[in-house]
């Protein structure tokens, strides 16, 4: 028997992240942003002072994507590189002062998602949803662990 495409898993997955990207392309857009610049103030506001190719590791992208991204947000104003006391040839990232007002944004613009998102979905069934993801996301980085110990 054929399972509809709105009760599969992997497609519902699927379209909820594809349709979460592509309104948040459209608000970052707004911003004269992208989404990926976003997640780069995003990340660097969590772990502030990583270098580029922790930052990429993170992001799951080229060291040179991120490369792009950083100098984009460097000409803004929002990120600078400074030189690591203890090694300079390493440059760590850090957030400006300019950077907050577009963090502030962002920050808006996850908690009106969260709450488009949610709405309807009953706060026990959310608990259950996310815990549900955390272990699916977690069984997949296992496997990916797995895969990689056996090469």
């Amino acid at each position: 028997m054929q399972q509809s495409l709105d009760d599969d898993l992997l497609f519902l997955v699927y379209d909820v992240a594809r349709l979460m990207r592509v309104r948040a392309d459209q608000h970052a857009r707004e911003m004269g942003m992208t989404r990926a610049q976003w997640v780069v103030l995003v990340w660097l506001e969590r772990k502030p002072g990583i270098t580029q190719n922790e930052l990429a590791s993170l992001v799951e992208v080229e060291p040179i994507t991120i490369a792009r991204l950083v100098d984009r947000l460097e000409a803004r104003g929002v990120v600078e590189r400074r030189h690591d006391p203890k090694d300079r040839r390493v440059r760590r990232l850090h957030l400006t002062k300019a950077a907050e007002p577009l963090l502030a944004v962002v920050h808006e613009y996850r908690r009106d998602s969260h709450v488009v998102l949610t709405e309807g979905v009953v706060a026990a069934d959310l608990k259950r949803i996310i815990a549900g993801l955390a272990t699916m996301k977690s069984n997949l980085l296992d496997e990916k662990r797995d895969s990689a110990e056996a090469v």
